[in-house]
């Protein structure tokens, strides 16, 4: 995987070698995250699915959707999200809030199921070209990779390479404290050049959705990544959280 693209000047090799001992100094000083899981995975029960294939609810101003988010290594409560769309139209705005964090970056899809500005991820990702939010056919078995590029919000212009890999698992019946739900189970895997860091070699995301079409969204997501430096043995893992959803109208 290639490294991220930058426009400045070239640095000389001394200035180089300087960058790369001071983040190796710095990177010696960070434990990798515990691959241990505290929160177990969801109670869930492997089913045939729906006769006929339920259509994703369509976006109407108004709609809402609350979830917990928990951190899955340490058990830590992360707050209630609120997500909510405020406008419909060629683009769809989907507004965020935090109990804990205040204010949070809005997802934007555009047109419905087509996401163009991804909050869920940090840095929030803003595509060249809208990517699927879920799969196009909602059927076991169904597999497809994108290739995009994207840039980061709030910051320059500079893109870099995303490719996403989608697989559709199967059907299950899942509960929440929203209820008890049917949702399509599918996984992500993202692997992507990354903005921040200079001599990071890998860096990869992993998913795993429960989607319910009936309330247009997930009733679980859970996302994870990790990523290699230069010179360091073993991956660095980032956070790994669970949204989980409470109530939805």
């Amino acid at each position: 995987m290639n490294l991220p693209e930058t426009h400045h000047s070239p640095l000389s090799v001394p200035e180089v070698d300087l960058r790369k001992r001071t983040l190796l100094l710095f990177l010696a000083t960070l434990p990798a995250a515990c691959a241990t899981s505290s929160i177990p995975s969801p109670k869930e029960r492997l089913v045939t699915g729906p006769a006929v294939i339920p259509a994703m609810r369509p976006p109407q101003p108004g709609q809402e959707w609350v979830y917990t988010l928990t951190d899955v290594y340490s058990g830590q409560d992360r707050g209630v999200l609120t997500e909510k769309v405020v406008s419909v139209g060629d683009k769809i705005h989907i507004q965020r809030s935090s109990d804990i964090a205040g204010v949070l970056p809005d997802e934007i899809q555009g047109p419905w199921g087509m996401i163009e500005q991804d909050p869920h991820w940090s840095p929030v990702p803003i595509f060249t070209s809208p990517l699927p939010l879920w799969p196009q056919e909602m059927k076991p078995g169904w597999s497809r990779q994108f290739h995009d590029r994207y840039r980061v919000m709030n910051q320059s212009n500079f893109d870099y390479d995303w490719s996403l890999s989608m697989t559709v698992e199967g059907w299950e019946e899942i509960t929440t404290p929203a209820g008890k739900f049917t949702a399509l189970k599918f996984a992500n895997k993202v692997n992507y050049q990354s903005n921040e860091l200079v001599f990071r070699l890998t860096s990869e995301r992993t998913e795993t959705i429960w989607l319910v079409p009936e309330i247009g969204r997930w009733a679980i997501r859970r996302s994870e990544g990790s990523y290699l430096i230069e010179d360091r043995g073993g991956d660095i893992r980032e956070d790994f959280l669970e949204w989980r959803l409470q109530s939805w109208k």
